[in-house]
């Protein structure tokens, strides 16, 4: 049996997803502001922290509304937010960049997190076969993106980190920490107000116009909840940080296979629409594989590049009509 609409109207549910977005906007972006600060603090350099700490914190909103989404039962909408925010990083984020401006990064220094991210496209693509995301391969994912984090940040102490920076990292004082650390604070509350709000009221909007909650899922909340890899994307436009940059959306991705996925399912294992095997899971394994070769042959990308990204991210937008 259906549930009752949670808000009267569907005027109130456009206003409440409007308002869960930009409650995940800015809580994303106060996320990624503290984060950024403790680990320039700590002497990461750009590459390591687009990898971790920014691509981390923006995914911070799709993890929040896929544990909701997964919690109130809807796990379409959650699975859906995953694919749809993977695909629409790579075709609308990083589409739009490289037409604003050509971006510089060598395959070398990314290979092993976009072997990652489509080793986890495929397992998904498996699973997905057999119609079940069970808890053991919740456990797996986040195993693997756990081990993955410890091994970079230790590669990066062992190899980039300076004496001084060692120095610095030592005289860090408790006093220096209360910003970063309330700015993170802060952006996990408006995160999980935001998720709430948004999921309750995307819900409804399926109801009231009879949309699937897996479109829902793919559109509505992936390019939502992208929003905040978009602006920290702009900022790194704006410092000719290219390495942060791309860092930033293929750690995103990887973030939002192995943590989103991973924790999603060891909280509550969840049903995979074979639907996704038609259309939504080989692009977005295809948007990753297309980047191997770009990066080995080009060491980044171009405008023309940029524009086959943003060509391919409107087709497939135009097939989920």
């Amino acid at each position: 049996m259906m549930q009752d609409p949670f808000f009267s109207s569907p005027l109130i549910a456009v206003l409440a997803v409007l308002g869960g977005l930009v409650l995940l906007v800015g809580g994303g972006e106060t996320l990624v502001g503290g984060a950024t600060r403790l680990a320039k603090r700590w002497g990461m350099s750009p590459l390591v922290i687009g990898l971790t700490i920014v691509a981390f914190g923006t995914s911070v909103p799709e993890l929040f509304v896929s544990l909701t989404a997964s919690l109130q039962n809807h796990p379409d909408i959650m699975i859906g937010n995953v694919v749809g925010s993977n695909i629409a990083n790579v075709g609308l984020i990083l589409g739009i960049s490289s037409i604003i401006m050509p971006l510089t990064l060598p395959l070398r220094e990314v290979w092993t997190e976009l072997l990652l991210v489509v080793g986890g496209s495929v397992i998904l693509i498996v699973a997905t076969n057999y119609g079940h995301f069970p808890r053991s391969l919740g456990l797996l994912f986040t195993l693997a993106l756990v081990s993955y984090t410890v091994l970079i940040y230790r590669s990066h102490l062992g190899n980039g980190a300076s004496s001084a920076t060692q120095e610095k990292r030592g005289n860090i004082s408790s006093a220096s920490l209360l910003v970063p650390l309330a700015l993170i604070c802060t952006g996990l509350i408006l995160l999980a107000g935001g998720s709430n709000l948004f999921i309750n009221g995307a819900v409804d909007l399926a109801r009231y116009f009879g949309i699937s909650e897996l479109i829902i899922g793919l559109t509505m909340a992936a390019i939502g909840t992208s929003l905040p890899e978009l602006a920290s994307s702009i900022s790194a436009l704006r410092r000719n940080e290219s390495g942060l940059l791309i860092g930033n959306v293929i750690g995103s991705n990887m973030f939002n296979l192995f943590m989103v996925l991973g924790l999603t399912g060891i909280i509550k294992p969840f049903a995979l629409s074979p639907e996704l095997l038609l259309r939504d899971l080989p692009v977005m394994l295809g948007f990753t594989f297309i980047l191997i070769p770009i990066l080995h042959r080009h060491g980044g990308t171009n405008r023309w590049y940029g524009l086959l990204f943003l060509l391919g991210y409107i087709v497939y937008c135009l097939s989920l009509i």
